[in-house]
């Protein structure tokens, strides 16, 4: 049966698509092996990445996000998390995490930040809130992309006091981040950076540091 299966469905490895494995011996060491950086942006919020968004690891974003291979979200999970205690050694932060756009959750029925989070183990807070829908980003340029989600975020709650990171799977030009910490700091948080499982070349940093050189 499992065999039929196999025909029907093959697999593939997320990571670089080796035949018959959802995930190979070197695309696992690779997920399980984040080389954390530190990044600044133009708006002096500081973003934590596990990952370049690149090669095997961008490849297996992608599996789980729109190929809805959810086994995934473990060692993304992992990541993100020792990425986030090596970044943000604050034992009061929560985490919170971007939420999902209707859209996306309809496009792929799953909620990817979201889940990656929950597995981390970080104290989250689900607290931000869609206050109007927005163009997919991936379309967009970068003053585009600040023009589109500009106040499209609140909290639900105030939080006057807390110290918070935003979470979020991929940063781009940081635009979707900044209006995250916009809607934050309004409700009274203290936003003291944002942990992100991986980042893209052409985001909008200022400085670029290996937080584990070596």
């Amino acid at each position: 049966m499992i065999a039929a299966l196999a025909l029907i469905l093959p697999v593939d490895c997320a990571g670089c698509g080796a035949w018959d494995t959802a995930l190979c011996e070197t695309c696992a060491g690779i997920l399980a092996s984040p080389r954390p950086r530190r990044h600044e942006l133009a708006s002096g919020l500081v973003v934590h990445a596990a990952f370049d968004f690149a090669d095997r690891p961008a490849r297996a974003l992608r599996a789980l996000k729109e190929e809805g291979r959810t086994s995934l979200v473990r060692p993304f999970s992992a990541a993100l998390a020792a990425t986030a205690r090596a970044g943000v050694p604050d034992a009061e932060a929560v985490f919170v995490p971007m939420p999902t756009s209707a859209a996306a959750f309809r496009r792929r029925g799953h909620r990817v930040v979201e889940a990656i989070l929950a597995r981390s183990g970080l104290p989250a807070l689900a607290v931000l809130r869609r206050t109007r829908s927005t163009r997919d980003q991936r379309e967009l340029g970068r003053a585009e992309r600040a023009h589109n989600v500009a106040g499209s975020l609140s909290a639900r709650r105030r939080l006057d006091g807390r110290r918070v990171v935003i979470v979020d799977d991929v940063v781009t030009t940081g635009a979707s981040v900044g209006e995250a910490a916009r809607a934050l700091r309004e409700a009274g948080a203290d936003v003291i950076g944002v942990a992100s499982v991986a980042h893209t070349r052409r985001s909008g940093f200022v400085r670029d540091t290996d937080m584990n050189p070596g």
